[in-house]
């Protein structure tokens, strides 16, 4: 069996050789994982910047597609699902370690007041945890789960607003123009999801002080949101 994987995944090359010394794997950098790279492979394991579709796939022999991310927005899952190809992510892998940093984003800034928390999974739920021990009021929004107040509620009433959404179609741009112009003057944005879920040129004009973790088109980063930043 060979495994192509990308090799800025921490232990993995370690944990496969351990487990299955006789298993070849090849890892590359993100940007080498081409169809040619993975023309011979049987699995692929990569992060948000391989994107997996049939451009990269449609020659290749690959069973199995694994990502060490919790969101698979990179992976064209109705291309794989079609041809045979199993595919799995990992959902709550990182969610303890997104709390924290939304926690340390609240310390540096001094953030107060009410917190409103969009998308209730396991990051949500772990961050609206974390924002009730700081002694915070907190209003959540997960429409897909019929959890909390409305968005429009969210915008209106919160001195902070963190995304913790996958992105998908209905996600895409979610924070956009007409939801920050409903906002508090001074109210923080945070984005620790995917990079489109957050309008990030209209964040950056609206005036609005903000914290991205994430933004769109990764790793290449807009000039504006360096200056915005």
């Amino acid at each position: 069996m060979r495994i192509v994987c990308d090799a800025h995944i921490p232990f993995l090359l370690e944990a496969v050789q351990k487990a299955w010394p006789q298993v070849e794997i090849y890892p590359m950098k993100p940007e080498e994982i081409d169809a040619e790279a993975v023309k011979k492979a049987d699995v692929l394991i990569v992060r948000t910047r391989t994107k997996v579709n049939e451009a990269l796939l449609v020659s290749s022999h690959v069973q199995l597609v694994c990502t060490a991310t919790i969101g698979f927005d990179h992976i064209d899952t109705a291309y794989c699902e079609s041809h045979g190809i199993r595919w799995m992510s990992c959902p709550g892998c990182n969610a303890q370690a997104v709390c924290d940093y939304i926690e340390e984003a609240l310390q540096e800034t001094k953030a107060q007041g009410t917190m409103g928390i969009v998308g209730v999974g396991h990051v949500g739920s772990l961050v609206a945890k974390m924002a009730e021990r700081r002694g915070m009021k907190v209003l959540l929004n997960d429409t897909p789960k019929g959890i909390g107040v409305s968005l429009d509620d969210i915008a209106q009433n919160c001195d902070i607003i963190t995304f913790h959404v996958p992105l998908d179609k209905t996600t895409y741009h979610l924070c956009d123009k007409a939801l920050l112009n409903q906002c508090k003057p001074n109210a923080l944005i945070i984005n620790a999801a995917r990079g489109g879920v957050v309008d990030e040129q209209a964040l950056i004009h609206s005036g609005h002080p903000f914290i991205l973790d994430t933004w769109e088109n990764e790793p290449e980063i807009s000039p504006l949101v360096l200056a915005g930043a």
